[in-house]
């Protein structure tokens, strides 16, 4: 039993470590790598690796190719259409059903703490630090909305969102309507207002969308 939890643990690091090479660009779209690379670049063991990209598979990151290793998945405009498309009907959903879910201040301290962090982060210029307290924002917002449903699909679609958001987060305007958006969105859910919560979030996903799509367009970035 323990060699199986250090074995999942030692998996997890592997698919945390590959996820993060793939979002900063050091593992590049179209790119193949074997199986042995990854587990030396990784200081790993080529199981924990072999288990780490078979779940990077399942979100979409990336394509195994049995005896040739593994091929970065890209993503192209109308993927990235596709997914906010998706991204947007579900989290309005959860903000709608987390609205109605009469939570107390409370249970909302980590969204508030998330809008704090976001404000906090623009005022102080660091856009990293903005895009992971975003990042906690609408992971907490899916949470809250209590469909585990929809959380698994949308930690899916998320991590391929991240690698676009990576790519644009220093090219794009500030995110100041993105934070009026979540402020919004917390005040409809903490007064109970489920309509407000998944109409303004909606609206906020569509904006989200045409900024990202614009910037993409607009820097040839027609592959991710």
């Amino acid at each position: 039993m323990a060699d199986a939890l250090k074995q999942k643990s030692i998996t997890v690091q592997a698919v945390e470590h590959i996820r993060q090479l793939i979002f900063d660009g050091e593992l590049p779209a179209g790119s193949d790598h074997l199986e042995s690379e990854l587990a030396d670049r990784l200081g790993m063991s080529r199981t924990p690796v072999r288990e780490a990209t078979l779940l990077l598979a399942q979100q979409g990151l990336l394509e195994v190719r049995p005896r040739k290793g593994v091929r970065i998945s890209s993503l192209s405009l109308k993927d990235m259409e596709e997914i906010y498309a998706v991204l947007t009907e579900l989290e309005s959903l959860a903000a709608e059903e987390a609205a109605g879910a009469s939570y107390n201040d409370e249970e909302l301290a980590a969204l508030a703490k998330s809008i704090d962090d976001m404000e906090a982060a623009l005022k102080a210029g660091n856009l990293e630090a903005w895009a992971l307290a975003d990042e906690a924002f609408h992971s907490e917002l899916v949470r809250l909305g209590g469909n585990s449903r929809i959380q698994s699909i949308v930690a899916m679609m998320s991590n391929q969102v991240r690698r676009a958001r990576a790519i644009t987060l220093h090219i794009r305007p500030a995110p100041l309507k993105s934070n009026e958006d979540h402020r919004a969105v917390y005040d409809a859910i903490r007064r109970g207002d489920p309509k407000t919560a998944h109409d303004r979030h909606r609206s906020h996903r569509q904006h989200a969308r045409e900024v990202l799509i614009e910037l993409l367009k607009k820097h040839r970035l027609q592959h991710i």
